[in-house]
């Protein structure tokens, strides 16, 4: 069997996610007054990462934690009606090469995966309309269908998106060397280097240059 690994943020979708996502909760007529508290609570780890004092996987796996709280006791069905709201605006903003290369893949009868630390519920709601065999995203805990925010995130980011990958993958016989990734990061770089056709999406410099260096198609 045969993959193709799509990562999200700069590669199917062209911009952040968590950029977004504040500005919808800033702007939300439901949820926007839980704003403020949020934005206070994640400056210190921004701070803390731009002096490089704090990782940035950390900081952006507590940031994806503090989110959460402005959503304390939240249904399933009120976070998919959340998230939901992104859709159109999201997908008007999605690669359209990146697409192609994705229904490609489809018609080819090629196992596709969609591989990102975004919140697993939410690239559900987002990508609604493209056809994924699996998601491996960032699980929003939930107790009694309700939001649970004293429950640790895993945020699915850098080696842990490989481990996901190979665990999810691991009863099936994989033709890695005819398989397909694509990534825009550096981060990424694990993931690209288990398939015989890696591909740079609008790539960063460091994974620009590592692109070049070995060859690897770049759109």
């Amino acid at each position: 069997m045969r993959v193709a690994i799509f990562d999200f943020d700069g590669t199917l979708y062209a911009e952040e996610t968590f950029k977004l996502l504040m500005t919808h909760l800033k702007e939300h007529p439901i949820y926007k007054t839980n704003y403020s508290r949020f934005y206070r609570s994640i400056v210190p780890p921004y701070i803390a990462n731009k002096l490089k004092l704090y990782p940035t996987s950390k900081m952006k796996a507590r940031s994806m934690q503090l989110y959460l709280e402005a959503f304390s006791g939240i249904s399933t069905a009120e976070m998919d009606a959340y998230f939901e709201e992104l859709k159109d605006k999201m997908q008007k903003d999605f690669n359209q090469d990146v697409i192609e290369r994705l229904e490609k893949h489809q018609s080819d009868d090629v196992h596709i995966l969609l591989v990102s630390g975004a919140y697993t519920q939410f690239l559900q709601r987002v990508t609604a309309g493209l056809t994924f065999n699996q998601i491996i995203g960032t699980d929003i805990p939930y107790k009694e269908d309700k939001i649970d925010i004293h429950s640790p995130i895993s945020h699915v980011n850098g080696t842990r998106k490989t481990e996901n990958i190979l665990k999810i993958l691991k009863d099936q016989q994989i033709d890695w060397e005819n398989s397909f990734a694509y990534g825009d990061s550096y981060s990424d770089l694990p993931v690209l280097e288990l398939v015989g056709n890696p591909v740079a999406v609008k790539p960063e410099e460091k994974l620009r240059n590592v692109a070049k260096e070995r060859g690897w198609e770049i759109i």
